[in-house]
């Protein structure tokens, strides 16, 4: 596919110059020819991207330089060039110096001159719209990192060699207390100060103790978090010091973890013995761990899925108690409600197939019943 040429416009109220210059350009640019300052303007709407103006300064409506303000003003990249004589040297200049002229031609000109200045301004406008694809690039690009970066569980601080933050993702603002926008700061600038004290304290425990891979300490913000925090460098192409990164990971819910495990453990791997009194032992302790985990002020992955992780364990064991009632209670149960029930109970259950034998049972009696009828009035569970 061949490659398109760059589109200049020239605007001239003579006839004769818009030929002589649609001639001398025509082999190299998509000419467009106007009149007139407001036709002028309309072409380039009409026919952008326009890479080089030509104007006249002496025209009826406005001036070249006026005509050339507008220009720059509604297409910035546009490289704009203007024809006068001597007597109109000090508004050309203060358009120069105001940016609204690239580049200024007298009066009677040299076409070669003329065609070298337009070259070069078509390459200026190439090269400036290139630099603007890149830049809208880059952004789009800083757009998705940053999506991902703040979509990660653990905090993230980026510092430069001067110790200066150059990035900080989302976790890391909610995990610190950050407000506003921070790059460019030193941390102690950046940082509540009685947090700065705690997190640069462990920071500078790890640097100084080579057989220190992280540090755990409790930052006053919100209720209070526990962070495990861990450094990493980063170095340039030829291993030059370019910084490095403080991690950050919530470490407050893992004893709230750990004590969840040790009761979905429990219940699954429960023997023969009644399983009622059990679950409803979890289902009470589970009910205060998630009153414990909504009164949590930070909003953390790991505390979320801790907390969705809980209410789907109590959604199952209340569908699982419920079945086992009905079944103990009523002579004929809705035998479909149960069997949704007992498929939304296991839906919930965060282990997966690994149910309680007495479940698998319930479970068993629930399909028996469904298929024939027959409910001999006895708890499972």
């Amino acid at each position: 596919m061949a490659k398109s040429r760059p589109r200049l416009l020239i605007v001239d109220d003579e006839e004769a110059i818009l030929e002589t210059m649609t001639f001398t350009f025509e082999d190299d640019y998509e000419v467009f020819t106007g009149t007139s300052a407001s036709e002028g303007l309309a072409l380039l709407d009409k026919h952008a991207p326009i890479a080089v103006v030509i104007s006249d300064q002496r025209m009826p409506e406005m001036t070249g330089v006026e005509f050339l303000a507008r220009v720059f003003s509604h297409s910035p990249a546009t490289q704009r060039i203007i024809l006068t004589g001597f007597a109109d040297m000090n508004a050309i200049i203060r358009a120069i110096n105001d940016g609204h002229v690239y580049a200024y031609i007298t009066k009677p000109w040299e076409p070669d001159q003329l065609k070298q200045v337009v070259r070069r301004a078509a390459e200026h406008h190439a090269l400036t719209c290139e630099n603007e694809r890149l830049l809208g690039d880059l952004r789009t690009a800083n757009v998705f990192l940053e999506g991902v970066m703040d979509q990660l569980d653990t905090g993230a601080v980026a510092l430069d060699a001067r110790g200066l933050v150059r990035a900080v993702n989302k976790p890391a603002r909610q995990f610190l207390g950050l407000v506003g926008d921070v790059r460019g700061k030193d941390l102690r600038e950046a940082l509540p100060r009685e947090v700065y004290e705690r997190f640069s304290s462990a920071v500078g425990c790890i640097r100084s103790d080579n057989e220190m891979s992280h540090a755990d300490i409790d930052l006053p913000v919100g209720d209070g978090v526990r962070l495990r925090v861990k450094l990493h460098s980063l170095s340039g192409p030829q291993g030059e010091d370019l910084g490095q990164v403080i991690l950050a990971r919530e470490i407050s819910h893992e004893p709230m973890r750990l004590r969840f495990d040790e009761i979905l453990e429990g219940l699954a791997n429960h023997g023969d013995g009644a399983l009622r009194p059990r679950l409803s032992a979890a289902q009470a302790e589970l009910g205060k761990l998630s009153q414990q985990l909504r009164e949590k002020l930070v909003s953390a992955p790991g505390m979320g899925e801790l907390r969705e992780r809980t209410n789907r364990t109590l959604t199952a064991i209340e569908h699982w108690l419920t079945v086992d009632d009905a079944l103990a209670r009523e002579d004929f149960p809705d035998a479909q409600l149960l069997r949704e029930r007992m498929r939304v109970a296991g839906a919930r259950w965060p282990l997966g197939g690994r149910l309680p034998p007495r479940v698998k049972e319930l479970a068993q009696r629930v399909e028996t019943y469904y298929e024939s009828g027959d409910n001999p009035k006895r708890a499972v569970l």
